[in-house]
């Protein structure tokens, strides 16, 4: 009895182990043709092109993505963008960039440090020699707008001939504009100052809108300068801080600016992040 039960259950030890044997083979000893399919093989070009791809693109990104958050603009226009809420903000578009990196100056050369921005073509017939040999030393194309911005970090910085475009900045950023405000020609102390004139009544003759006294006659005898009175109004170097950027088209490079900016339409704007 001992002995049967053992010859069964070395039988079953041997077929286990042919069917272990005819599985890792691939071969079976029965009759009739047994199909293996093949695991597909991986296309390892296209797999090494796509990671090489997309190498590059973190690459170009990393390229973008400087310490430095400056940028030359032009103002398009104003328009409204309205939230999911239903809330309506008005709204500034900049054609912000693509902006060249023309020149950069160091603390060693130049006493500070500082990255020279280049904005907008510019043909070599408009330009003077000076700009032209600049231009010639950078080896870059003639540019209409240059600015100079200081620099802050010295981590991560550009280098000449880099290009700096709007992905320097995000949705929801703090921006600091400059720029020239509309210029209003020659104006009045009360258009220019806001000043509320003289008194319309009670004995007073011809004063509703004359400035009043500017100053003593004998002592001192003159007029002190920065004295608010009539003169060219407007045309002036404006800073406004705090404006938040709605919406940014990276393909456009435009950019949407919460708020009003100084200058008419066509005026260059320079571009800060906080």
């Amino acid at each position: 009895m001992v002995l049967d039960t053992y010859l069964y259950n070395l039988d079953l030890f041997l077929e286990d182990e042919i069917e272990h044997e005819e599985d890792s083979s691939g071969e079976s000893s029965l009759d009739g043709d047994i199909k293996v399919e093949e695991a597909p093989i991986k296309n390892l070009e296209s797999d090494k092109k796509t990671s090489k791809e997309d190498a590059v693109d973190e690459e170009n990104n990393e390229e973008l993505k400087f310490s430095f958050s400056n940028l030359i603009g032009k103002k398009v226009g104003m328009t409204q963008l309205f939230t999911e809420s239903g809330d309506v903000f008005p709204a500034t578009v900049v054609q912000a960039g693509p902006c060249t990196v023309t020149q950069i100056k160091n603390k060693k050369n130049d006493g500070y440090d500082s990255v020279q921005l280049g904005f907008i073509d510019a043909k070599e017939k408009h330009l003077t020699k000076p700009l032209m040999g600049h231009f010639g030393k950078a080896k870059i194309t003639p540019k209409k707008v240059l600015k100079e911005f200081r620099l802050h970090k010295l981590d991560n910085i550009p280098s000449i001939g880099d290009e700096v475009n709007l992905k320097q900045f995000n949705v929801g950023d703090f921006l600091t504009v400059t720029g020239r405000s509309i210029g209003k020609g020659f104006a009045g102390h009360m258009k220019r100052h806001n000043f509320g004139g003289g008194r319309a009544s009670h004995g007073k003759n011809s004063v509703m809108r004359k400035s009043g006294s500017v100053g003593a006659g004998t002592d001192p005898g003159r007029i002190f300068p920065g004295m608010k009175m009539a003169g060219r109004m407007g045309d002036e170097k404006v800073t406004v801080k705090n404006l938040e950027v709605l919406n940014i088209d990276y393909s456009n490079n435009l950019i949407f600016i919460k708020g009003s900016l100084p200058g008419s339409n066509n005026n260059y704007l320079y571009l800060t992040k906080k």
